[in-house]
């Protein structure tokens, strides 16, 4: 395992201020970080509209609830090379092209990755120097969080835009996985935010991080 290079993939629940600390953890460390960049990335390298990546983000349309609710764990071939022609926009298409560009950019060099099953993608495809986090809270910080951050003043809009997209994750990385996406155990370091700032949430990263030897 190389030592000196560093992937950290980060999972969080809305609202929980895990792509805050993505961010904030990606600049003290003086490495890039990638969220949304991810989604003009794929389109640039696949030439499919980037807003069909965008109606697809981290969502689990009626066709792959249908299929999650028949038990499919995940799609066969998913990890084969994107069809470059035909059906190129299906969901599980683009999620090929996607697992690619996060592939290559982990390949490239040491990053911070935000969402979109990257933990799984890159520990499929047999990364070692990877560190896995999920990012969670209980329903008032996340609501908390969620109003401040999109600026959304009345608790109940708040809480349920928060069971919408907590939704949409967790079928969504059902689908593509076939593993439950708030299941701890499947993370190198689950933090739960609820009574820490989100400084502090990077800071025990950074502990952890220094803990498995890596000199950062």
């Amino acid at each position: 395992m190389d030592k000196s290079k560093l992937v950290i993939t980060i999972e969080r629940q809305y609202g929980s201020g895990g792509r805050i600390v993505g961010k904030k953890l990606a600049e003290e460390l003086g490495i890039p970080f990638y969220d949304d960049e991810i989604l003009s990335m794929t389109a640039e390298k696949s030439a499919v509209g980037e807003k069909y990546f965008r109606l697809a983000d981290e969502k689990a349309g009626n066709n792959l609830l249908r299929k999650i609710v028949g038990n499919l764990r995940f799609p066969a071939g998913i990890f084969d090379e994107p069809k470059t022609e035909g059906d190129v926009t299906s969901p599980d298409n683009l999620f090929r092209f996607q697992s690619e560009v996060i592939r290559e950019l982990a390949a490239a060099e040491s990053c911070v990755i935000v969402g979109r099953c990257a933990d799984y993608i890159l520990e499929t495809a047999g990364k070692e120097d990877l560190v896995k986090i999920f990012v969670y809270a209980d329903i008032p910080t996340c609501v908390r969080r969620t109003q401040e951050t999109d600026g959304i003043t009345d608790t109940k809009e708040a809480l349920n835009k928060l069971n919408k997209i907590t939704k949409q994750r967790k079928s969504y990385h059902k689908y593509f996985t076939g593993k439950e996406w708030e299941d701890v155990t499947n993370y190198d370091l689950p933090i739960n935010a609820s009574k820490l700032e989100l400084d502090q949430v990077v800071e025990l990263i950074k502990d952890y991080i220094r803990m498995i030897g890596y000199d950062i």
